[in-house]
């Protein structure tokens, strides 16, 4: 049996390179599932459950990936699946798709996933996704699902005891500066930062490796530092290109 995995990703922007080095992120986590016709399926509550969202990625692994067995779970206006526990336990990956990170726990709870998605990640079924996909599987991390600026966000499932900053050097945002200082002053635990095109991959608890799909990006680990401040360090981040 697969030991427990989370593979948690900052993913790239909309634009035709971007979305191939997405696509190799992709390729990364269906890699840690270990098996040639691997059963994914894709959780978009995030977005919704929004039908373009679905379409383009069920084009995606329809053009990409022919051997996935591939699925989709929706919960508007109800689930899809007549029994949501025996679908998820059935896959070899859950791939959960970006957007309000504080949307999909409320969605999630409400369905009693939390405890599915538990049982799932314990029995080796991996667990992925990006943005807000990564940091549902933390404690929590910064978020704009409030609202434009961003705001501590702690209600994440924990299975990982770590917050979570997503797309670290994003300019438009003080994504950087916002995630530091809230673990400077314990809103935030202790955790790791992800760049755009970094994808950070645990087993257990433990992260096992950073990965990136961008040449330079980086992960991080940041710390309060006990007086107020923080304290980071690089995380050696494998470039996954040729």
């Amino acid at each position: 049996m697969r030991p427990p995995q989370v593979f948690a990703c900052s993913g790239l922007r909309r634009t035709d390179d971007d979305e191939l080095s997405n696509h190799h992120l992709v390729d990364h986590a269906l890699s840690l599932a270990g098996v040639a016709s691997p059963r994914v399926c894709f959780v978009p509550t995030a977005m919704g459950d929004a039908a373009e969202t679905i379409a383009a990625k069920r084009r995606d692994f329809a053009e990409r990936h022919p051997h996935v067995r591939f699925s989709v779970l929706t919960l508007f206006p109800q689930p899809n699946v007549p029994d949501v526990r025996r679908h998820l336990l059935g896959q070899d990956l859950l791939f959960v798709e970006g957007g309000s990170v504080v949307n999909l726990m409320a969605v999630w709870r409400a369905h009693g996933l939390a405890a599915v998605l538990r049982e799932c990640w314990q029995s080796g079924v991996v667990l992925a996704g990006v943005s807000a996909g990564s940091l549902c599987w933390h404690l929590g991390g910064p978020t704009d699902s409030y609202r434009d600026a961003l705001d501590p966000f702690d209600d994440g499932l924990g299975f990982l005891p770590w917050s979570n900053g997503v797309h670290d050097d994003v300019a438009a945002q003080p994504r950087r500066t916002t995630y530091r200082r809230l673990v400077a002053t314990g809103q935030l635990a202790a955790g790791y930062a992800s760049e755009d095109g970094v994808g950070l991959h645990y087993v257990g608890t433990e992260l096992r490796e950073a990965v990136t799909v961008r040449r330079g990006s980086q992960a991080w680990w940041v710390a309060a530092d006990g007086d107020g401040g923080h304290v980071e360090r690089a995380v050696p981040t494998r470039y996954l290109g040729a």
